[in-house]
């Protein structure tokens, strides 16, 4: 009896939950030197939630914001800002592509040029929450 082939799986990397850490705490580092309360999420290569962190005095809305930023960087593997930048230009049929929160603040996350997953920030104007957020995707380098 013959064997049948083996089958070819990849290996990939995956966010623990002590990157996700690391990468919320480098972002809550610079939003607080700037006096910014946000919210700050990870969610993991399937837009699962891995870590969130809800700095004093941020208001609540940020919550599902945070993430939504998130999952949208992630399921189109680009920053959000991509989309805000459409929508400013005039762009107004990215409202109608579902997933898509057009608001800077949601980058992916990459190792090796392979996606892990995404962070997002909410709670003071965009372009602040995009450079949070680009503070703590510099871990991964």
């Amino acid at each position: 009896m013959k064997k049948p082939p083996k089958l070819a799986l990849l290996t990939k990397h995956t966010l623990t939950l002590e990157a996700a850490q690391r990468i919320a705490d480098a972002a809550e580092k610079f939003a607080r030197k700037k006096d910014w309360n946000v919210v700050v999420t990870i969610v993991d290569d399937g837009g699962h939630l891995i870590y969130l962190a809800r700095m004093d005095g941020t208001q609540i809305g940020s919550i599902e914001v945070a993430q939504a930023k998130a999952r949208t960087a992630l399921a189109f593997k680009r920053p959000t800002k991509i989309w805000s930048d459409a929508l400013t230009s005039g762009r107004t049929p990215i409202l109608g592509l579902p997933g898509v929160t057009p608001v800077e603040g949601g980058l992916p996350l990459t190792v090796q040029g392979e996606f892990v997953g995404a962070i997002g920030v909410s709670g003071v104007t965009s372009e602040q929450d995009g450079q949070i957020a680009q503070a703590g995707a510099a871990v991964l380098g």
